[in-house]
């Protein structure tokens, strides 16, 4: 009943509106009760001055026996009239001389005289509370006035504003209507707000509700396929529960997103480990076959004959040395092992160097070698280990594809605060359909002849380096018109002279 969000709300707001309730009846009765007895204190403060003017006139207040008979006559008569009011009779110390309650009623002896005192000062907000003199721990609100005679304080009048009766009967309608009231009142509210609450909370949990059931349903799913929440999402958002709705979103785009690339890293893999294993059973198998023949026929074949088969299982290890090699430099480049060191650097004199190491290579292919730059090119910022293998990855693979009578050029120009470098070949060139898969490991374009030395590797390689540089590599080719890679290498800032 209690695992949805809806229903410990709901259970929360019926706790506090029962505490609200258990709360403020008392309090409402009590300050019901405490304004009553500020009103009557107030509309009655003058009502024992009047009784002693009225007293004074009828001369009751002597010090014979006549005067206190006819004293407590007029009381007596007064409380007939008014059952409402006790009044008391003290001497100058709070004792009590005369009263007109039946035998017995009184309990106490005394009135303390301070609050009658605070009374008769008038500094103090009402109401006062004096003392019961029917109830020995009883307080209630009264009136009170001194009495003086030949310029002497002889005592006081001392009247209660709420007797007996009058506290029996206000018992009985508190009984009778007011707590009835209250409390119907109290429930009613209760139930009120019970169900406001109830029809809030409904509306306010609603988009959570939706969130939830996107999510299950998305994990229901199994991560393959993710319920939109556009419709309840504000943009932007209003609240926490369209943050979180944009947060899933994002976090349902992202899952799918990495989904679908842990399967193309996957497909990846098993194209590598087919490629890698072909590529590796070759050579293998060719330099095993050149072993075992020549111990086979060992004392059968001539020196040249060994040597032919030597030199052509040398060739197929060093292929295999070279694929290995360039496996292990990529596995480090895309697990992001290799740091860069940028330095400044020459880039025409790096381009230089390459173009001396593969000068012999060309010319053993019959090809023209060419480098074009400007002298006076500015420093480039850049890891010149990294940049040196990526012109000769490019090299390597432009001579390689590159017939009989071509030309390979390393240029160099300058375009703003950056060195863009272009290794152009007049080669067989490539297919469109093929340029977005060039870079790809193992990739090769169909119909063309294979040529030795190549892994399939170099471009991969090429491409990381550049992107860990944070430089794109683009790559322009026309069928039979060549082909033209670029990339460009960031300008060394001026350094500040000494």
């Amino acid at each position: 009943m209690l695992r949805t969000l809806h229903a410990k709300l709901s259970l929360v707001l019926l706790a506090l509106l029962g505490l609200l309730v258990l709360f403020f009846v008392p309090l409402t009765l009590l300050s019901t009760q405490r304004y009553f007895e500020e009103v009557n204190q107030k509309l009655n403060r003058t009502l024992a001055a009047h009784l002693t003017q009225h007293l004074v006139a009828k001369k009751g207040l002597g010090k014979d026996v006549r005067a206190r008979a006819a004293t407590m006559n007029e009381i007596h008569r007064l409380m007939v009239i008014n059952p409402n009011i006790e009044i008391y009779l003290l001497d100058a110390q709070g004792a009590i001389l005369d009263h007109a309650a039946p035998h017995g009623r009184v309990k106490r002896e005394r009135v303390t005289l301070e609050p009658v005192l605070r009374f008769l000062a008038g500094t103090e907000p009402l109401p006062i509370r004096g003392d019961d003199p029917r109830n020995l721990r009883g307080r209630k609100v009264f009136s009170a006035t001194p009495i003086t005679i030949d310029g002497q304080r002889r005592g006081y009048i001392y009247i209660i504003l709420t007797g007996e009766e009058h506290e029996g009967i206000a018992e009985r309608l508190r009984r009778s209507y007011i707590l009835r009231a209250s409390l119907a009142a109290a429930v009613g509210g209760l139930l009120f707000a019970f169900a406001t609450g109830l029809l809030l909370f409904h509306l306010l949990t609603r988009r959570l509700r939706r969130l939830t059931a996107a999510v299950d349903d998305f994990q229901e799913r199994d991560f393959q396929e993710r319920a939109r929440l556009a419709d309840a999402i504000s943009s932007p958002p209003r609240d926490e529960i369209d943050r979180l709705g944009l947060a899933y979103n994002q976090m349902s785009g992202r899952i799918l997103e990495q989904i679908e690339g842990l399967r193309a890293v996957d497909t990846q893999r098993r194209e590598l480990v087919s490629n890698v294993s072909h590529d590796l059973r070759t050579p293998l198998a060719a330099l095993h076959g050149y072993l075992e023949t020549l111990l086979i026929k060992e004392g059968e074949l001539s020196v040249q004959e060994q040597r032919t088969y030597l030199t052509t299982a040398l060739r197929h290890s060093d292929r295999l040395g070279k694929l290995v090699a360039e496996l292990f430099e990529l596995a480090k480049l895309e697990s992001r092992e290799v740091q860069v060191h940028a330095e400044p650097f020459s880039p025409g004199e790096l381009v230089q160097d390459v173009a001396l190491k593969f000068q012999l290579a060309a010319q053993n292919k019959k090809l023209r070698l060419e480098t074009d730059f400007a002298p006076d090119l500015p420093y480039v910022s850049a890891d010149i280990g990294l940049i040196e293998r990526v012109l000769e990855n490019l090299l390597e693979n432009a001579l390689r594809y590159t017939p009989e009578g071509g030309v390979v050029t390393l240029a160099l120009t300058r375009e703003g605060e950056n060195i863009r470098v272009h290794v152009r070949d007049t080669g067989r060139g490539i297919p469109e359909e093929h340029l977005p898969f060039i870079f790809d490991r193992y990739y090769r374009v169909e119909g063309q002849p294979e040529t030795p030395g190549g892994a399939g590797l170099g471009l991969a390689i090429t491409k990381r380096i550049l992107e860990l540089h944070e430089s794109a590599i683009t790559l322009q080719s026309v069928p039979g018109g060549g082909t033209t890679l670029t990339f460009t290498l960031p300008v060394c800032p001026p350094q500040p002279e000494a």
